[in-house]
């Protein structure tokens, strides 16, 4: 699909390959997300989800912040708890939305991300930082526990890390943050783009099907226990086997050729 218009809240253009970029664009607001920030979000990914030859996503942000989370000055308009309670189940929704793609989500991260802002990288499958990039779930400096952040940064580093950056409000640099596991590398940040590219050229070059089951098994065996999650291992194991490309792929291995699925 073709980029929006330069003025939209949020910009989504789709390659040839199949490659989804949506990037935040509201660089003049640190990208928050408002309530028509997290419903462009919400669309662009449906997109995706209707797209069935869609390969990886790319999420990123325009300007000098990823996104500085929620917007307080709106949520400051409206006290109201039922407000509240819908308001994040929006933005769960959203998280919730990246996380049963078929495809993988990659952040771009080039700067701020912060709060839920932090949340949204902490939910990307993957996560590319440029150095100058920072991260903090900093709620608590306005009397707000990051609570629903905690749920995603807690899938993605140590706990007594996480609540020490929840209880504190401290931030952390991209160095830090590939030591926690948050994001994956780090790179100066003229180099973001081309390092983000190679990874979704990494992606690309592997079988949309086996990556499809992958995702989706990786993170239901997350929250099991782990009997359950070898039995449903096993069951992804054997599907992905018995399916074409795998077939194939062992095949080629054992004849010493290329799969035919990578030509």
């Amino acid at each position: 699909m073709p980029p929006n218009p330069t003025d939209a809240l949020l910009l989504h253009e789709r390659d040839d390959r199949g490659v989804h970029r949506i990037s935040l664009n509201a660089p003049q607001r640190f990208n928050l997300l408002s309530e028509a920030m997290l419903a462009a979000l919400q669309k662009a990914l449906d997109d995706v989800e209707a797209d069935k030859q869609a390969r990886v996503v790319v999420v990123g942000a325009v300007g000098k912040a990823f996104c500085a989370g929620h917007d307080l000055k709106e949520m400051r308009a409206q006290p109201d708890p039922a407000y509240y309670q819908a308001l994040f189940a929006r933005c769960t929704q959203v998280m919730l939305s990246i996380r049963r793609l078929e495809v993988p989500v990659v952040a771009r991260v080039q700067g701020l991300a912060t709060a839920a802002g932090c949340q949204l990288v902490a939910q990307c499958d993957l996560a590319v930082a440029a150095r100058e990039a920072t991260f903090g779930v900093n709620g608590i400096d306005v009397g707000l526990f990051c609570a629903t952040p905690s749920v995603a940064l807690s899938r993605n580093v140590l706990p007594k890390q996480a609540m020490e950056m929840l209880l504190t409000g401290d931030f952390i640099s991209a160095q830090e943050a590939v030591a926690r596991g948050l994001v994956n590398r780090v790179v100066q940040a003229e180099q973001l783009d081309a390092e983000v590219e190679r990874l979704v050229e990494r992606l690309l070059s592997k079988p949309r099907e086996a990556l499809a089951m992958g995702k989706a098994l990786f993170y239901r065996q997350l929250e099991t226990g782990i009997e359950s999650a070898y039995q449903l291992a096993g069951q992804s194991m054997a599907c992905n086997m018995v399916h074409a490309v795998a077939q194939e792929g062992v095949q080629a291995f054992i004849e010493k050729r290329e799969p035919a699925w990578r030509n």
